[in-house]
């Protein structure tokens, strides 16, 4: 080494890198159990549980076994929970929705009688479940959407599950003006203090197959296209969000997360509302695969999916791995 290149310090990145502890110390982002979200499906009549094939390590629950798997989850530390209801009836309009006897209000008063205020519990506000079409509302002769008559009914699930004793209300259905309506329709019936998850960045992604099987939402024909976001936008997006923060959201998801972690950043950059990210079915299941073939290792996988969930500026992450999460989190 000459006389020139002594003058300056050597840059040794690797210096921080050296030890386990040193490595820990100087984390940048860090996920905690209290930081994952739960979804839980209910079906009606439904005795126990009832895996399914498409989604691994995820089944449909009756009442007593979202019980129980809630309280298994909460033992590891996740305590928030997404309920996602299957009717045994289904109508055009999706007025099973509603009932205030359905699985989504059932389970809402069954977990909350259970575990009290110690969980937090989200319900998803859609008709995809709940129609016999599997479309996201009431169709028009073209078999498109009809947005107002579908935020009607939004509204209308909005109000049977604050009833029963909902946390959070969550529309995913992507109608203008949803957040509005909801937000107004929970105020002027009491329920100011039922807050709202924003499904604002939903996009019309191929990743959400497994999905509808556990959900049993597949349609009978068309697609979800006109009211969902296209994959190709970004800007979008941003407007998207911006309407729904003034419409009155608590929180804004962006759906799915890794495809989209663009957009979660953009998301956390420009609001200062928590930002959710849903890492969803085709995201879980294409790990399981992929881990089942012998290509990589589910518990690496996983967990750095959901670190880089985290870091784009994600506060919480609804994961169908959110036990798994929490077990790796907590080995020494």
């Amino acid at each position: 080494m000459d006389h020139q290149e002594a003058d300056f310090p050597s840059v040794r990145l690797r210096r921080l890198r050296r030890t386990p502890a040193l490595r820990d110390a100087f984390t940048e982002t860090r996920l905690d159990p209290a930081d994952l979200v739960l979804p839980i499906f209910v079906k009606d009549g439904l005795e126990g549980h009832q895996p399914v094939a498409s989604l691994p390590g995820v089944s449909q629950h009756g009442v007593a076994s979202a019980v129980d798997l809630a309280k298994r989850a909460a033992a590891s530390g996740v305590r928030s929970f997404l309920l996602f209801g299957i009717p045994s009836v289904k109508d055009p309009v999706g007025s099973s929705g509603w009932d205030p006897a359905g699985p989504v209000p059932s389970a809402t008063r069954a977990i909350r009688e259970a575990m009290g205020d110690d969980v937090v519990l989200w319900a998803d506000v859609c008709s995809c479940e709940y129609t016999d079409h599997g479309h996201c509302g009431p169709l028009d002769d073209d078999g498109q959407v009809l947005n107002d008559e579908a935020i009607y009914g939004y509204l209308r699930e909005s109000l049977a599950y604050a009833e029963a004793g909902i946390d959070i209300v969550a529309p995913s259905g992507m109608m203008d003006g949803q957040v509005a309506v909801i937000r107004n329709g929970l105020d002027d019936a009491g329920f100011g203090d039922v807050a709202i998850v924003a499904y604002a960045a939903k996009y019309a992604s191929a990743f959400y197959g497994p999905f509808r099987d556990v959900a049993e939402s597949q349609m009978a024909a068309g697609d979800r296209r006109s009211h969902q976001m296209a994959p190709a936008n970004r800007r979008e997006a941003i407007r998207e969000i911006d309407l729904d923060v003034r419409e009155g959201a608590d929180v804004i998801m962006v759906k799915p997360a890794l495809p989209y972690l663009d957009v979660v950043a953009d998301a956390a950059r420009d609001h200062p509302l928590p930002v959710a990210a849903y890492h969803v079915s085709g995201e879980h299941a294409m790990l399981v695969a992929a881990a089942e073939r012998g290509i990589l290792d589910l518990d690496a996988a996983t967990l750095e999916a959901h670190v880089a969930i985290k870091r784009a500026g994600a506060d919480l992450v609804i994961t169908y791995a959110a036990e798994h999460v929490a077990g790796l989190l907590a080995r020494p």
